[in-house]
């Protein structure tokens, strides 16, 4: 065990041999921290909460009370492999959250990278990766090895399907329902999810000059208003990519697509 002397551990909580905590740690009362389980400075456990595995936590992250990280999949195939959770620096979960590990089908790891946001009642299923500055509302979930691109944002009481991919910058709407890869800054709602427009008041769309702002809408245009092909899309992206940065996060996203987009 490795407790830094200016970590704060509750007296009726329980850490296990074998846990780091860093300088300023904060863990709430009756929770449960396992072996195996690192915690970077700063990070702010809350009441109830519960981390096992091999779950590493970056610095000054925040749990809700009842949060359970780096718990068991609900994969099938699961069979006690040592697969983790990665969660990188400045992350906020609300209440409720569960993150499960891992799988060897899959990445072995559930990755979360920095600056995102997660209300109260999310869940994160085995084998995501979920970029930077995300932001998921609450009783919302990630099925098994869903990708969230930088940006993306997800609205309350949704439901990503499993093995999907949100693009950068994309939104999804409440009460939404997605079955098939959304593409970067696209706005898309319904169950199951249909495009409805750019998501211009996404920060990464924010972040972008108004040229390549424009090259988005043109993009939109060419996806559901020109009945253009898959490939037609790509064809015209090869020949812009060397003048806007932008087409090179459509060339990762359908370098990766594998369930089609959503029409």
């Amino acid at each position: 065990m490795s407790i830094s002397p200016l970590a704060r551990v509750a007296s009726n909580s329980v850490v296990e041999p074998g846990v780091v905590l860093g300088a300023h740690v904060s863990i709430g009362p009756f929770c449960v921290i396992s072996a195996g389980v690192v915690i970077g400075e700063g990070t702010v456990v809350g009441a109830y909460s519960v981390i096992t595995g091999l779950t590493t936590i970056g610095c000054h992250n925040t749990f809700g009370q009842f949060s359970s990280i780096g718990e068991v999949n609900q994969d099938l195939k699961y069979a006690g492999e040592p697969t983790t959770v990665m969660i990188g620096d400045r992350n906020q979960f609300g209440k409720n959250a569960t993150i499960h590990r891992g799988t060897v089908q899959g990445l072995s790891a559930t990755l979360i990278g920095n600056d995102n946001r997660f209300l109260n009642g999310v869940h994160i299923g085995h084998d995501c990766v979920v970029g930077n500055g995300t932001m998921i509302g609450d009783n919302s979930g990630l099925a098994g090895h869903v990708e969230l691109d930088d940006g993306a944002q997800v609205g309350f009481m949704c439901a990503i399907h499993q093995f999907c991919m949100l693009g950068s910058g994309v939104k999804i709407l409440d009460q939404s329902g997605v079955v098939q890869d959304v593409p970067p800054f696209v706005m898309a709602g319904g169950n199951h999810a249909v495009p409805k427009g750019i998501a211009a008041e996404s920060s990464v769309f924010q972040a972008l000059d108004k040229e390549q702002q424009d090259l988005i809408y043109a993009m939109y245009e060419r996806f559901y208003n020109q009945a253009l092909s898959i490939e037609e899309v790509k064809r015209s992206l090869k020949i812009l990519e060397s003048d806007f940065p932008v087409i090179g996060l459509y060339d990762r996203f359908f370098a990766r697509s594998a369930r089609g987009i959503v029409r």
